[in-house]
């Protein structure tokens, strides 16, 4: 057993005092407000329950940089892809594993405890597979447990080119599993979590409606019956007129007339949604997957906000393309997509009250359930994902308790962290990652070996 002692921490029932934790194999056994600090235990400011990052492509933080510059014509998504593609023809296992170690201690030390890792690089540059189906997937998973971050780990599928069925080409070699070998894929990678703590978990990711189709969703969907379920839905204008033009749908409108959604999927980048899609999606009971800094980034365009709030829809907030992991700046940038299209302020918010409080409660709870996660909340029973922040810090020390989470979330920078614990695992202390120096050598190395 050990012990959390702080002077305030937001439990599930609000702001308290002087609250006494104590865990006990990687979850909250006892919570105690008004109580006295007890010597061994670990003291800190103010506790708040911690984030899931709930979608990343780990292996592109080695590329943040490399593509803000303007070539002839006119820059889109599309273009981005194809500079990612040839990225890819050089990354070996233990890239993937350098890279994704210092994503995911990048992501503990600006708040987050676990990450969905939206994973579709499983194969030889030239397509082949490894002699071990699941390499690429325990790259990922040494990673994790190096880093100390809780896994939800999702094997994509990732079947054709384009909508149509087209065929595989170029980068997306690596990515190709028709439906039996992705199985065999997925129950492999279950092995693997054996080498991880308990938290763990593994769902399934059906790329897109363009990379599968209807028979091969239902396919592997009948072979998945619980767990997590992730896709990519409705990113781009392009991907909405095609998939239109293929199924005779919109993405979402097709989705959810067809497929049996509810609380275990995630539709990440829900983007360009009609109303009746905004209303449908919300009352799924699914989480809408946003990546804010990732969407500006690549100039997708803002989430239909305001009428998903008013359905009391899910949502959560990943950060992709990792060209930026700040958990912070996911929750502002969201925000201000908002007051930008629409002129206003306090946008997100049904009805009145703190802006930021909601943002990061409701972020914190649907993150949990997008990865499956018994998290979200401080209470008895949940994982102990926590985060510690400080408040005497200059970003903060003017504000009250009910203050806290708007200026975390609109005024504060990453630095006022002090702690994050996963599953009771206390991986940032006074700041920084207990095993950063190691992370970032090895990081540094791999680097250095791609460039060449």
């Amino acid at each position: 057993m050990v012990a959390i002692f702080a002077n305030q921490a937001y439990l599930a029932s609000g702001w308290a005092q002087n609250v006494r934790l104590e865990l006990t194999d990687g979850s909250i056994t006892s919570i105690t407000p008004n109580s006295p600090k007890v010597a061994g235990d670990s003291s800190v400011d103010i506790l708040l329950p911690s984030l899931a990052n709930l979608h990343s492509h780990a292996f592109q933080r080695a590329m943040a940089g490399m593509t803000e510059y303007a070539a002839r014509g006119r820059d889109s998504f599309w273009t981005w892809r194809q500079l990612m593609y040839r990225f890819l023809g050089k990354l070996s296992p233990d890239h993937v594993e350098a890279i994704a170690s210092l994503v995911y201690m990048e992501m503990l030390e600006v708040g987050y405890a676990s990450v969905g890792e939206f994973h579709y690089v499983h194969h030889q540059p030239d397509g082949s597979p490894y002699d071990n189906l699941a390499q690429m997937s325990f790259s990922v998973m040494a990673a994790a447990e190096q880093s100390g971050i809780g896994l939800t780990h999702l094997p994509v599928l990732y079947s054709y080119g384009g909508v149509g069925k087209q065929d595989l080409a170029g980068g997306q070699l690596r990515f190709g599993n028709d439906v039996e070998r992705f199985i065999r894929l997925v129950e492999e990678a279950k092995a693997g979590l054996a080498s991880l703590d308990q938290d763990a978990r593994i769902g399934i990711a059906p790329h897109s409606l363009r990379a599968s189709c209807p028979e091969d969703l239902r396919q592997v969907l009948a072979n998945h019956a619980s767990g997590p379920v992730h896709i990519h839905i409705s990113e781009q204008p392009k991907e909405v007129e095609d998939v239109k033009a293929w199924l005779g749908h919109r993405p979402i409108e097709w989705l959810l007339a067809n497929i049996d959604v509810d609380e275990r999927w995630c539709l990440i980048h829900a983007t360009h949604m009609t109303d009746q899609e905004t209303i449908d999606l919300a009352r799924s009971g699914a989480v809408a997957g946003l990546c804010p800094i990732t969407e500006a980034n690549l100039g997708d365009g803002p989430f239909n906000g305001p009428l998903y709030w008013q359905e009391k829809g899910a949502f959560g907030v990943g950060s992709d393309s990792n060209v930026r992991i700040s958990l912070t700046e996911e929750l502002r940038t969201l925000e201000y997509s908002q007051r930008l299209r629409d002129f206003s302020r306090n946008v997100l918010i049904d009805g009145e009250g703190s802006v930021g409080e909601d943002l990061y409660r409701k972020a914190a709870i649907g993150g949990a359930q997008a990865l499956g996660r018994k998290a979200g909340t401080i209470e008895v029973g949940m994982l102990a994902d926590l985060v510690a922040i400080d408040s005497q810090h200059m970003a903060l020390c003017a504000l009250t308790s009910d203050q806290l989470l708007d200026g975390l979330t609109f005024a504060a920078s990453d630095n006022v962290i002090s702690d994050v614990w996963s599953a009771g695992r206390h991986m940032v202390r006074d700041g920084q990652h207990i095993a950063r120096e190691a992370i970032m050598s090895n990081y540094c190395k791999a680097v250095t070996d791609l460039l060449a």
